[in-house]
C-alpha cells in the first residue's frame, strides 16, 4: 500500500501565467524552487484512483499521472514568453485508459519490438503476447502503461513503483520496477529502476511524443533534429532489425555423431542472431548535424524514422552521454536529451492518423510529433551481438535520462542558458 505524507501550504506561485491550470488540491513539498504537488484525477474500474502530479519549476512545469506513469503535460516558454504544452496527451483519463499509442507513458517490461513475440532465456523459451503485427511490442497488451503506479514525493518529484508479478505479460519473475521524475530548473529528470527474482529481459523508457510549437501544431516539418550517434540499426518491413545468422563457436553437435539428428534443432534454434550495425554516414540516417525533420522525411524509405540510433556500442560503458537536439526556430524552443542508455529510437509518429482526439479538441495526424526513446536496442534479446538486456536477481537495473527544455531567440539554434 502506498503511504503519502502531504502538507497543505500556501500556494505563492504567480497565477497570472496559468489562470486555470496552476491550483493543485495538494502540495507536498517545495524544495530548490520546485514546487510538488497532486491531486486525484479520476477513477478507473477494476484498477482504482489516478491521480495527478505537478511539478513547477520557474522555467518548466510537467504533469504525471499515476496511470502508467505518464507524463500528461510539459509547459515550456518560448521566446515570446509565452508557456505552451508541448506534449500530447488527452483532456481525460477515458483517453488514456483507451490509448493505443502509448502517449506519454512509460512501457516496458521491454520497449520497442521482440520478434515474434518470443525469446530463450536460460534454455526456457518464453512466449509474449503478439500486438504488433508478428512481433510483441512495448511489454504486451497490458504493460505498464495500463498499470496504476504508486507515487509519493521525492525531493524535486515524484517517486512511482509498481510490482510486476512472475509470469505477467508472459515474462519470467517478479519484477520491483520504479520511476523517479525530478525537475530542477529546466531539467527533467528520468531514473528507472528494476530488481528480479529471475533472469529476465528489461527495458524501459518513456514514450512521450513532443511538438515544440505546441501539442495542437500540424507537424513538425519546420523543427531541426541533430541525434549524435555514428551507426543505426535497419529494419527489415515488420520494424525488427536486419539481422544475420551464425552458428555459434561451441556448438558441440557439429562434432558429434549425433549432427544429422540435431541439423533441424540446429536450424531452427541454434543459429545466433546477430543484427547489422549500419554506419549513419551517406545515408539519410546521419543526423549528427542539424537537419530540417520536414525536408529529411522526404528521404527516407518508408513512412518516416522508427529507427534505433546507437549512442553507443555493445561492449562501451553504461555512462550519461548527449543523445539528441531539437529545435523549433519558430518559438525559440529547444529540447536536449542526455542518457546512460546505449540506444535512441527517433519516432516520427507514423501512425497517427487524425483518429485520436487529443487536449483541446486537437487531432494527431502523422509526422505532427515526435518520439526519442531512450533505451536499449531493439530485440535485443534475441540478438546476439546486441547490448545484454537481460537482469539477473540480485542485480539492479539502472537507466538515467535527463530532457532540458530551453529558449533561444537566435536563428542558429544555439541555447541560452
Amino acid at each position: 500500500m502506498c503511504h503519502i505524507f502531504c502538507q497543505f501550504i500556501t500556494l505563492s506561485w504567480k497565477t497570472a501565467f496559468y489562470p486555470v491550470l496552476f491550483c493543485p488540491a495538494v502540495v507536498v513539498g517545495k524544495t530548490r524552487m520546485t514546487e510538488v504537488s497532486h491531486q486525484p484525477w479520476g477513477q478507473l474500474s477494476g484498477l482504482g484512483s489516478v491521480d495527478l502530479w505537478i511539478l513547477q519549476s520557474s522555467q518548466v512545469r510537467v504533469e504525471v499521472l499515476t496511470l502508467g506513469a505518464i507524463i500528461r503535460s510539459v509547459y515550456s516558454r518560448g521566446k515570446d514568453g509565452q508557456m505552451d504544452d508541448i506534449v500530447l496527451g488527452y483532456d481525460d483519463l477515458e483517453g488514456y485508459a483507451s490509448d493505443k499509442r502509448y502517449l506519454g507513458a512509460v512501457v516496458g517490461r521491454v520497449a520497442n519490438r521482440i520478434a515474434r513475440g518470443r525469446f530463450v532465456v536460460e534454455g526456457k523459451m518464453y512466449h509474449l503476447d503478439i500486438n504488433n503485427g508478428p512481433n510483441a511490442l512495448h511489454g504486451g497488451l497490458h504493460g505498464f502503461n495500463k498499470a496504476i503506479w504508486c507515487a509519493s514525493a521525492v525531493e524535486s518529484g515524484v517517486q512511482l513503483k509498481l510490482i510486476s508479478p512472475d509470469g505477467d505479460q508472459g515474462y519470467p519473475g517478479e519484477v520491483q520496477v520504479s520511476v523517479t521524475y525530478t525537475l530542477q530548473g529546466e531539467a527533467l529528470t528520468a531514473k528507472y529502476q528494476a530488481r528480479s527474482t529471475k533472469t529476465t529481459p528489461i527495458n524501459l523508457t518513456n514514450h512521450s511524443y513532443f511538438n515544440l510549437a505546441g501539442q495542437a501544431a500540424a507537424n513538425i516539418y519546420d523543427h531541426e533534429v541533430s541525434i549524435s550517434a555514428q551507426y543505426y540499426l535497419p529494419v527489415d518491413e515488420t520494424s525488427i532489425p536486419s539481422a544475420k545468422y551464425s552458428l555459434p563457436m561451441n556448438l558441440s553437435v557439429l562434432q558429434s555423431s549425433w549432427f544429422c539428428l540435431c541439423l533441424c534443432f540446429s536450424i531452427c534454434f541454434c543459429f545466433q542472431r546477430s543484427g547489422e550495425v549500419r554506419a549513419v554516414e551517406g545515408t539519410p540516417f546521419d543526423l549528427r548535424k542539424p537537419v530540417l525533420i520536414g525536408q529529411r522525411l522526404k528521404e527516407v524509405p518508408g513512412l518516416g524514422f522508427d529507427h534505433n540510433f546507437c549512442l553507443s556500442l555493445p561492449r562501451d560503458a553504461y555512462t550519461e552521454r548527449h543523445a539528441a537536439r531539437v529545435y523549433h526556430p519558430a518559438s525559440g524552443r529547444v529540447l536536449e536529451v542526455s542518457t546512460n542508455q546505449p540506444g535512441v529510437q527517433f519516432y516520427t509518429a507514423n501512425f497517427l492518423d487524425g483518429s485520436i482526439r487529443g487536449k483541446d479538441g486537437a487531432r494527431y495526424r502523422k509526422h505532427s510529433s515526435f518520439c526519442l526513446e531512450t533505451q536499449n536496442w531493439p530485440d535485443a534479446v534475441n540478438q546476439s551481438s546486441f547490448p545484454d538486456c537481460l537482469l539477473h536477481p540480485g542485480e539492479e537495473y539502472q537507466h538515467v535520462t535527463r530532457f532540458t527544455f530551453r529558449v533561444t531567440s537566435t536563428n542558429s539554434g544555439t541555447a541560452k542558458n
